[in-house]
């Protein structure tokens, strides 16, 4: 017998463009723009001026710490949700990056981006899990010591900027001594953008959610000379911050640069703003003025040193 001859078109072989993985995970970094897009303006301008390839790990990054922050931070009391499933909605979180990172996948598309941006960038537990030490930490009442504080702070910023740091020096990688440098710099300057956030949100903070980040202060009747007190300290992490970013790789500078001046700006309005009007508005800064000064920090110097 003759052999039958198929007369369908053959199928090419799928290129690594369009294997169902690499379209998952194109879907998973959108799902991490989209993030981005609805949650923050200044964070999202500053990454605008990343290059691509650091880009959308940066965009990971923030996506993963924005809705692990939505649990803790009424997004989840406003659906019903108990403090004590809110725990477990952090430890299941938790879980499923840490399993995300060893099998390259989750069905969380978010933990998947942001997954493949740790493997990729070697952003291991002991960032991820102090992170989620300070999350849990915001559902526990027990008021703030100094230490804890500083512990928290670490936790929910510090550790971001570390995040971050570990993208920027992936494609261009930096000597043990100037990522120690570069490496304390990201600590001080996520240190800086956390507790200018703490001034700014002092108010529902206290009222909303019950919170209180400065031990022996008393946010509801915070005075002058307090604010002036930690406004100091700020600008302290600033001005550390600042000194190294001409070490940073050329392909992130300018947007740390531009973030940098956002939240100089924003410390230089809380200074202008009485005490006790931090408690009635939040100060910000016009969207017209960020972009100018996310124009003129972007192409000062530091941020064009090679």
């Amino acid at each position: 017998m003759s052999q039958r001859i198929s007369h369908q078109p053959a199928v090419p072989p799928r290129t690594r463009s369009d294997t169902n993985l690499n379209k998952y995970a194109q879907t998973a970094q959108a799902s991490s723009t989209t993030v981005i897009g609805h949650y923050s303006t200044s964070f999202g301008l500053a990454a605008r001026l990343l290059t691509a390839e650091v880009r959308t790990p940066v965009r990971t990054i923030y996506a993963l710490v924005r809705i692990a922050d939505e649990i803790v931070d009424g997004a989840a009391a406003e659906a019903g949700v108990s403090v004590a499933e809110q725990r477990q909605l952090l430890d299941e979180l938790e879980l499923e990056t840490e399993r995300a990172i060893v099998r390259g996948y989750s069905t969380n598309l978010v933990v998947h981006a942001f997954a493949a941006t740790a493997r990729q960038c070697g952003i291991d537990s002991t960032l991820i899990a102090p992170f989620f030490a300070s999350m849990r930490r915001d559902l526990d009442p027990t008021p703030f010591s100094a230490e804890g504080v500083a512990e928290y702070i670490y936790g929910s910023a510090e550790v971001i900027g570390l995040m971050c740091l570990r993208c920027f020096v992936h494609w261009c990688p930096r000597k043990a001594t100037e990522l120690a440098v570069l490496e304390d710099g990201a600590r001080h300057l996520g240190a800086a953008f956390q507790k200018i956030n703490f001034l700014r949100d002092l108010s529902c903070d206290r009222e909303t959610l019950g919170r209180n980040y400065f031990p022996g202060i008393d946010p509801l009747n915070l005075n002058d000379e307090q604010k002036t007190v930690i406004l100091d300290d700020i600008d302290a992490d600033l001005a550390i911050a600042s000194a190294v970013l001409p070490l940073l790789p050329p392909g992130c500078r300018r947007a740390v640069a531009a973030a940098q001046g956002l939240f100089t700006r924003l410390s230089k309005r809380l200074r202008s703003t009485p005490a006790d009007q931090l408690l009635r508005s939040r100060v910000r800064v016009p969207d017209g003025e960020k972009l100018m000064i996310a124009l003129t920090s972007s192409i000062g110097p530091g941020a064009w040193k090679r």
